[in-house]
């Protein structure tokens, strides 16, 4: 990896770590139903825009179960239910509960292929469930209203991401753009029917429009761009590495812009839950001419 391709790598961190500060600015005012429809449709249409342009074809008529079972489970689900956290827990807390979707992908990729779980992997998931539960144990989130659901729902959308990544690996070759720009679509259509059962609490202000705007735009339209560009040049594997990366920035824009305390639970669940994470993918870190290799997502 070039110094360039290790660039754009901080930055999409940078900007997937920032989702979580813009669900917590958003999820308490509009909901998770409303915020996340607004989300995947700007980032749909920023999509649309940007393959017209490049004139990219969807072709809807070859590909379209592709994109709704992609669309389900790595975009509609999971958003729903990290906004759904969001409006409980702090952007910390879900970017490092976001960072356990690796896991959840090599479980159930050891479960499904019924192969047998080395003492490495099983050491990494016991690592990461008591990262999981240092970090949260000793944060005072934990001790607000509906945290244990909260939690549970953050975890949930990380397993979605492991269900998307074991399909994705099965499934039919697709135009990386493609895939971005029929999911997002797919994912607005799955979103629809949860809107009456979840209507905005209050009226949005300037600021919380420009959080949904940046979420929609930036940190899913613009982030999958760099995202499968990284993949194109540096390989899935080398890609992924952004996992590794997203609660750092997740826990620095919290600390920044929120006033989120950042205390020695969060730094050692931190750091516990992505040793384990590592573990359980086989992520090793060789460096040398700028190289950085990894796994998960």
């Amino acid at each position: 990896m070039n110094t360039s391709n290790f660039l754009r790598l901080l930055l999409l961190a940078a900007i997937w770590g920032g989702s979580f500060l813009f669900l917590r600015i958003g999820a308490p005012v509009l909901g998770p139903a409303v915020l996340i429809e607004y989300r995947v449709l700007f980032a749909a249409l920023f999509l649309a825009l940007v393959g017209l342009v490049l004139r990219k074809r969807l072709d809807i008529r070859a590909n379209w179960k592709h994109y709704l079972m992609l669309g389900f489970f790595n975009s509609a689900l999971p958003f729903l239910l990290f906004a759904w956290g969001a409006r409980t827990l702090s952007a910390s807390v879900l970017s490092v509960l976001n960072a356990t979707a690796p896991m959840w992908g090599a479980l159930l990729g050891a479960l499904w292929g019924r192969g047998a779980i080395t003492a490495r992997t099983g050491l990494g998931l016991v690592l990461g469930t008591a990262g999981v539960a240092l970090l949260v144990g000793f944060d005072d989130v934990s001790s607000r209203p509906g945290a244990a659901l909260a939690v549970a729902a953050a975890l949930a959308a990380a397993l979605c991401y492991g269900i998307a990544s074991l399909y994705a690996k099965s499934a039919r070759s697709v135009d990386p753009f493609a895939n971005a720009h029929g999911t997002m679509w797919a994912a607005a259509l799955f979103v629809l029917p949860a809107l009456p059962f979840f209507p905005a609490p209050a009226t949005p202000t300037p600021g919380v429009w420009a959080a949904v705007l940046a979420l929609g735009v930036v940190c899913s339209g613009i982030a999958y761009l760099i995202y499968f560009k990284l993949i194109e040049d540096v390989g899935p594997t080398s890609a992924l590495t952004v996992t590794f990366l997203n609660p750092v920035f997740g826990i620095l824009w919290g600390a920044l812009f929120l006033g989120e305390t950042v205390g020695w639970h969060t730094l050692a669940g931190s750091g516990i839950v992505l040793v384990g994470t590592a573990l359980v993918t086989g992520f090793v870190p060789r460096l040398g001419r700028a190289a950085v290799a990894g796994a998960g997502k």
